[in-house]
């Protein structure tokens, strides 16, 4: 296969995956807004948003305060930042039509489609609401991925996608975990400030801080399922790292990356199936306790380092050489 075509196959699944994660937290982040809260409390949620994407920067350079509109009309409409659901639909969309002969018609019909309904949807967009709009990005991005399974061959063009979409989902519940737990500290300051420190007022916001992660990921039924009581910050850790049968864990991620490597190995891919193997050993052997003595800011931290460094060694090996995505 041609680099430039592995290249348009596995940004394009990158990309509807990227799409799917912005709106899912997007949504989860509006419907806890809308709850009675402290003002300080909401700007913090908000701010957050653009923590996980790394985008403070540029949204400062646009806007000159951080709250729900703003940050949703950045993280949704504004084609300046390269993460935004637009841009992500758009870079999906033109990845697709480039490779339209290693894809079936249905998937690139999925993907056209839902390109040119959001042209009519950003001709209205100061009229729609926002809940309706993000249920419909996570609709569609759903809606390529049960025709990519259903349609596709399992052939070297379906390994690539399945590559970007799980490259994408564990560095994406990655900087949720890292950006979350990270925000205990501040949460608690201004916890104590309000004087939510304890009683039901703390425990409150503990409750929707920890369920609004779980949910940005489509984990809260599962937790419920698995733990059936308190929300607490240790097993929802757990579930995220190591639960092999959670979708979007860690664990789960790269246990799945490692037969697709395999598939499509060439005399450069030794070096991604080191680094998996290291990183499913390391996995596979570390256990809540261990993390937490570590520092689960640390693990995280080092976590995302090698996944990010298995991408760009992909990368280097399959793709276009210095591609910029």
């Amino acid at each position: 296969m041609l680099s430039r075509t592995a290249d348009c196959l596995y940004w394009m699944a990158r990309y509807t995956e990227r799409a799917e994660n912005t709106a899912r937290m997007l949504d989860v982040n509006h419907q806890t807004s809308l709850l009675p809260q402290p003002k300080e409390f909401l700007e913090q949620s908000w701010k957050k948003l653009l923590t996980i994407s790394k985008l403070e920067d540029a949204f400062l350079s646009k806007y000159d305060v951080v709250n729900r509109e703003n940050v949703l009309d950045f993280m949704i409409y504004e084609t300046g930042n390269p993460s935004s659901i637009v841009s992500c639909l758009y870079a999906a969309r033109e990845n697709a039509r480039v490779i339209r002969g290693k894809i079936t018609s249905e998937v690139w019909e999925t993907q056209n489609t839902t390109w040119l309904e959001l042209q009519r949807i950003l001709e209205a967009r100061h009229q729609a609401d926002p809940s309706r709009l993000l249920e419909w990005v996570k609709h569609r991005c759903h809606l390529f991925r049960g025709v990519l399974y259903g349609t596709m061959l399992k052939n070297e063009a379906f390994y690539f996608i399945n590559v970007g979409t799980l490259l994408e989902r564990a560095d994406n519940t990655g900087r949720i975990l890292e950006t979350k737990y990270e925000d205990q500290d501040a949460l608690k300051v201004l916890k104590s400030k309000k004087g939510l420190d304890g009683g039901t007022g703390g425990e409150f916001f503990d409750f929707y801080h920890w369920a609004a992660l779980l949910r940005s990921v489509s984990a809260f039924e599962i937790y419920r399922q698995i733990y059936s009581d308190q929300v607490t910050p240790k097993q929802v850790a757990q579930l995220l790292i190591f639960n092999k049968q959670m979708p979007r864990s860690l664990v789960c991620c790269v246990n799945e990356l490692i037969p697709l490597i395999s598939e499509v190995k060439n005399q450069q891919s030794r070096e991604i199936e080191r680094l998996l193997g290291k990183l499913k050993a390391n996995l596979d052997y570390s256990d809540i306790d261990e993390v937490f003595e570590q520092g689960l800011e640390k693990f995280i931290e080092v976590f995302l380092e090698r996944i990010n460094h298995i991408a760009d060694e992909f990368s280097n090996a399959y793709l276009i050489p210095l591609a910029t995505n």
